[in-house]
C-alpha cells in the first residue's frame, strides 16, 4: 500500500523528538502502511513566517502532505484553548491537508520522561547504576525540559570537566528514538487527547490521499 506522507510543524528544533512518537502511533493504528515523515524547517527561510497561520501555509507549501501535525506547547494556556487556536489557524490557512494538533501540557519533553532504559542509553551509559527519579505524573511538572536534562546528566554518571562538556539538550532526540513503546503515555490526558484526534483524522482521511 502507498505510504502516508506527513509533516510536523513544531515550535523549535528540539520538538523534532515528537516524530518517533508520531510514527509509533501511526504503526499502532495503521500497521499495513508506511509513513513518510517530513520536518517543517521554516528557519531556513530568508524571512521566516511569524504568525501560526503563516507558518502553516508555508509548511504545507514547502512540505506537501496528507496529514500535518501542528505542535504547540500549552505554556500555561488551557489545553482546549490551545487546540482551538490551532484549529482556527488551520481554517484561516486553507490548506488541504488534514491537521492534527499536538499539545503537551507543558513541553514535548514531558512525553519522554517515562523510559529509564532509553534515558540511560541516550546518556551513553546503558549499564549505569545511579538511581533515576522518574516522575509519576510528568504532565504536572513545571519544567519537564530541565527535568529531562537533569536525568540525562545523572544517568551519564559523569563528573567534573566531562560533565560540563555533556550536552543534555543534544541527547533528547536520541531518547525519543530509543523508546520502543510509547504505550505508557496512555495514562496521560494530553497524550490521549492527541491520540484521539489522530484516530479521528485517520478515519476521515480519504483512501486516495493516504500516500503521495
Amino acid at each position: 500500500m502507498s505510504a502516508i506522507r506527513y509533516t510536523l510543524l513544531a515550535n523549535g528544533g528540539s520538538d523534532r523528538a515528537l516524530m518517533p512518537l508520531i510514527e509509533w502511533l501511526l504503526r499502532e493504528h495503521l500497521p499495513d502502511r508506511a509513513a513518510r515523515p517530513q520536518w517543517a524547517d521554516l528557519g531556513r527561510l530568508r524571512l521566516p513566517p511569524s504568525t501560526l497561520v503563516e507558518k502553516i501555509g508555508w509548511a504545507f507549501a514547502l512540505y506537501p502532505c496528507s496529514l500535518m501535525f501542528i505542535h504547540r506547547d500549552s505554556e500555561g494556556m488551557p489545553h482546549d484553548e490551545r487546540t482551538d487556536e490551532i484549529r482556527k489557524a488551520v481554517q484561516a490557512s486553507s490548506i488541504s491537508a488534514i491537521a492534527v494538533p499536538v499539545v503537551p501540557v507543558r513541553m514535548t519533553e514531558a512525553w519522554l520522561l517515562f523510559d529509564e532504559n532509553a534515558i540511560r542509553r541516550a546518556a551513553g551509559n546503558p549499564n549505569g547504576r545511579v538511581r533515576l527519579q522518574l516522575p509519576t505524573n510528568p504532565e504536572a511538572l513545571p519544567d519537564p525540559k530541565q527535568d529531562l536534562h537533569t536525568l540525562l546528566k545523572s544517568a551519564s554518571e559523569l563528573s567534573g570537566r566531562r560533565l560540563k562538556k555533556f550536552r543534555a539538550a543534544q541527547r533528547v532526540q536520541r531518547v525519543a528514538e530509543l523508546i520502543q513503546d510509547y504505550g505508557p503515555l496512555r495514562a496521560l490526558p494530553a497524550f490521549n487527547a492527541f491520540d484521539a484526534k489522530l484516530q479521528s483524522a485517520l478515519t476521515s482521511l480519504p483512501s486516495e490521499r493516504h500516500g503521495s
